[in-house]
């Protein structure tokens, strides 16, 4: 706020914060993650994150850390110090006690309630407060949990993996494997990182698809399937994992005897009503922020991500393009859109190219 001119330790310092908030993507829903950084002296002295909702706070983790240390010391951190009671006591209140004497953040808290006022008591308290380093980053680290706080609604990948010509499978329906194993382990850490996977029935039938992380010390996202007429087959592995995270969506018409029989399995059986014979989004989001989730990775087919465009439901796209062409023949990775003039198309922005292995990632905003 007060000063905009950032040193390159500033920004060593910062991004060392955002470096250590990542370290727990995918644990901390609904909080957002967050790291902390002491600098005292010219030197480090202590360091933190927020490991998980409920745990103590970035700024605590380094507060205990640094001890008496901390008074005198200069403390960088992603997101602004918390001003209210939660389930842990205000950060900026143990931040005055302990002496700090300036506070550099990246972005303030999004939430319109409470954004700036952990400031406001840092400041009125004689703390040097400077805002707004590497913003950008900031607020992407933390994009699903600033969808989440200001509208009530997770943040949404589509993820989709194609051949150059954007097929995803053959005529037959085969697709093991279009992307490189490369793709597949990311995909692994993408799960690993989102709270929810949303797939459709379609997939889960072709494909039998178990949806976990199969990355050492990953943890399974909640599985979510679309499944209008219940039509997945209770043999599907999905059903099978102990871990008893899996969702059904279906309408209020289906079958209540296939339902017990899921429930039966550890499922749970969400009924909303349908909208143009499918199940709305809004309804699906709404109910998936209500369980305290954030970030929702789409990973369905050409009818499941086609729906989702045409409902505004995406936030961000991740395409995977392997190095091969499967031809008109192939199947399609979105179907029809009923987009009938090139202006009507639906526009992305912030576009990254990478590489993946031997495959190329796209990916961009909508």
């Amino acid at each position: 706020m007060s000063d905009r001119t950032w040193t390159d330790l500033d920004k060593r310092y910062l991004r060392m914060a955002c470096r250590l908030a990542r370290k727990a993507a995918g644990r901390t829903s609904p909080n957002p993650m967050v790291g902390a950084v002491l600098v005292r002296g010219g030197k480090i002295i202590a360091t933190g994150f927020h490991r998980i909702a409920g745990a103590d706070h970035a700024e605590i983790v380094a507060l205990k850390r640094a001890g008496a240390k901390a008074k005198g010391s200069t403390l960088y951190i992603n997101l602004e110090p918390c001003s209210h009671y939660g389930r842990t006591p205000p950060c900026s209140r143990a931040l005055i006690h302990a002496g700090i004497k300036e506070v550099v953040a990246g972005m303030k808290d999004p939430n319109p309630l409470v954004g700036g006022k952990g400031f406001r008591k840092l400041k009125r308290a004689g703390i040097n407060v400077r805002v707004g380093l590497l913003e950008q980053e900031c607020r992407t680290l933390n994009e699903a949990f600033i969808k989440y706080i200001t509208r009530q609604l997770p943040f949404v990948t589509l993820k989709l993996a194609a051949s150059l010509d954007g097929k995803i499978a053959t005529m037959t329906g085969d697709a093991r494997w279009i992307s490189s194993e490369d793709s597949r382990r990311m995909v692994h850490q993408l799960r690993n990182e989102a709270d929810a996977v949303v797939t459709g029935v379609r997939t889960v039938i072709a494909d039998d698809p178990q949806l976990t992380c199969r990355i050492p010390y990953g943890r399974n996202p909640w599985r979510v399937i679309l499944d209008s007429r219940l039509r997945i087959p209770l043999s599907a592995k999905l059903l099978r994992q102990p871990d008893s995270r899996s969702i059904i969506v279906t309408s209020e018409r289906s079958s209540q005897q296939k339902a017990r029989a899921i429930e039966s399995l550890g499922a749970q059986v969400w009924r909303i009503n349908l909208r143009q014979g499918r199940i709305p989004w809004t309804a699906i989001l709404r109910k998936l922020a209500a369980k305290g989730v954030l970030n929702v990775m789409i990973e369905g087919g050409a009818t499941t991500s086609a729906w989702a465009l045409r409902e505004r439901a995406v936030d961000k796209i991740l395409f995977f393009y392997a190095p091969m062409i499967l031809g008109g023949d192939g199947r399609v990775m979105i179907d029809a859109l009923g987009v009938k003039r090139v202006r009507q198309a639906i526009p992305v922005q912030r576009t990254r190219v990478r590489p993946s292995g031997t495959d190329t990632l796209v990916s961009a905003y909508l």
